[in-house]
């Protein structure tokens, strides 16, 4: 089984939490799936669930480059050195990312849902949304990417994993896919 879920903001990427927060079982009522790959607390969008162990690594693991297409919501006004670093790849703690895509959109996608809690909007501050696509997968790597060039991120959304997109799911809802070579 193979699950696309719409993750909303706020939601643990696990299906158990001792503290209590909100978390995958709240919205996927479906026995033995797992996330294959995760998605931070405050980030939203595509989640692949699946009972199929080697699926799961194949989506998830990093050496099977998975292209993740992200909308990212930046803080500043993004200039054509900052857009360039992301595309030749950056430095960060961990070690040397690799290149990704990344394109200046004209601003949020009209199919976009409002996030709940709203992003903090402020006037003397420019914001400017970015596509961006990754063929690796480390702990708050667009997060990080972005804040390296100067443009911190306010909001995060994934749009698709490889050839799966989230395709007009609204936040929290999930449908079956069809298995690969099924």
């Amino acid at each position: 089984m193979l699950i696309a879920l719409n993750k909303p903001y706020g939601v643990l990427c696990q299906f158990t939490d001792p503290d209590g927060r909100p978390t995958l079982a709240e919205y996927v009522p479906v026995p033995g799936v797992y996330p294959a790959g995760r998605l931070d607390t405050d980030s939203e969008g595509l989640v692949l669930l699946t009972d199929d162990g080697a699926l799961q690594h194949r989506l998830a693991d990093p050496r099977h480059k998975q292209p993740k297409t992200y909308l990212v919501q930046v803080e500043g006004a993004p200039q054509r050195p900052q857009l360039a670093a992301l595309r030749r790849g950056l430095v960060l703690k961990d070690g040397p990312t690799r290149p990704a895509q990344a394109r200046l959109l004209d601003g949020p996608p009209p199919w976009l849902w409002p996030r709940t809690p709203p992003v903090r909007f402020r006037k003397t501050v420019p914001d400017a949304w970015l596509e961006l696509v990754l063929r690796e997968g480390r702990n708050r790597q667009v997060r990080r990417m972005t804040a390296a060039v100067g443009l911190p991120t306010l909001r995060l959304v994934r749009t698709a994993i490889g050839r799966y997109a989230l395709d007009g799911l609204a936040p929290g809802a999930w449908r079956e896919l069809p298995m690969p070579g099924r």
